[in-house]
């Protein structure tokens, strides 16, 4: 039977990882004509005969997109190739040549666009709309390609994509021991997600030698979720819950709710979320109720508004 492997032209000669025990058994390796990889891998060009047709023991290497790639028990090429199309794309609007409106932006200034995108990514989530969650998905990787693009035409301190992206693989090695063991973590066990979610605090308070245990909650966020992240964070410094904030003001008070729901094992910001989708569903609908009976739905008193009101 022959193996078919997919590879990445981004890549050039690189080949899947996965594919290798079958290149290193081949008798005969065959590539479609041209191809890096092929003549990296030292194949022989391919005429084109069916792939069902030849020998076994043969391996035919083709690139993605190809007809033969979609053969069964086709090696794909490794996940991950597609954000390598992005990157160039992303590379090309922003150099000369490129997008005046793409070039002209800076971190400042795509601010607004990466807090809009990550509420329609979970709106899509809060949704269950799977095509929009895709989408959406793809919307917030364009904010850290182009931040990343940014960032690396900076004088002081330059960085890409790729020093990013390694910077992620550092952290998530290093906060997973017990996964990636290594040294005097080689003998680590995590047992449960609350095990790790003890062990993930321990061991950023150790990288980031954080001298208070609110240094890192991000002041900017929505201020529900910012009251929850206070108090989750200082339930586990061992604060006394009747330290939090106590008056009768209404932000204290809304504090003390949204600390209560996230003590409680609750998400007050999703809640709350929730309740006020809720209520604009209400809205919409009680307004296409009263246009439906003749109402002008933008000239409602408090009469018709009950009327049509769908009381759950």
């Amino acid at each position: 039977m022959t193996a078919v492997v997919v590879t990445c032209p981004r890549r050039g000669a690189a080949l899947p990882a996965a594919a290798l025990p079958a290149l290193r058994a081949a008798d005969r390796v065959l590539a479609v004509p041209g191809l890096d990889a092929g003549a990296a891998a030292g194949a022989q060009d391919w005429d084109g005969t069916d792939p069902g047709g030849l020998p076994d023991g043969t391996v035919l290497l083709v690139p993605a997109g190809h007809p033969a790639a979609t053969a069964t028990g086709a090696v794909p090429p490794p996940a991950g190739h597609g954000v390598l199309d992005a990157v160039a794309v992303m590379d090309r609007l922003r150099s000369p040549g490129g997008c005046p409106w793409d070039a002209e932006q800076t971190h400042e200034s795509l601010l607004r666009y990466l807090v809009e995108e990550c509420y329609e990514l979970y709106q899509s989530i809060e949704d269950g709309d799977r095509t929009e969650l895709r989408e959406e998905l793809g919307d917030v990787l364009l904010q850290v390609l182009f931040h990343a693009r940014v960032a690396a035409e900076h004088a002081d301190a330059p960085f890409g994509i790729d020093e990013v992206a390694t910077g992620l693989v550092d952290k998530l090695v290093g906060r997973h021991p017990h996964v990636f063991p290594a040294g005097d973590d080689a003998g680590e066990e995590v047992r449960t997600a609350a095990d790790q979610d003890r062990r993930w605090d321990e061991l950023k308070r150790a990288e980031k030698q954080r001298e208070s245990s609110l240094d890192g909650v991000a002041a900017a966020q929505p201020a529900v979720a910012l009251a929850a992240k206070l108090a989750s964070r200082t339930a586990k410094a061992g604060l006394p819950a009747d330290l939090l904030p106590g008056g009768e003001e209404t932000g204290e008070h809304l504090f003390r709710v949204a600390a209560a729901a996230q003590l409680g094992g609750g998400d007050p910001e999703a809640a709350l979320r929730t309740a006020a989708r809720a209520f604009d569903a209400r809205v919409r609908a009680a307004e296409k109720a009263a246009a439906a009976a003749g109402k002008d739905p933008h000239a409602l008193i408090a009469e018709d508004w009950r009327a049509f009101w769908d009381t759950p």
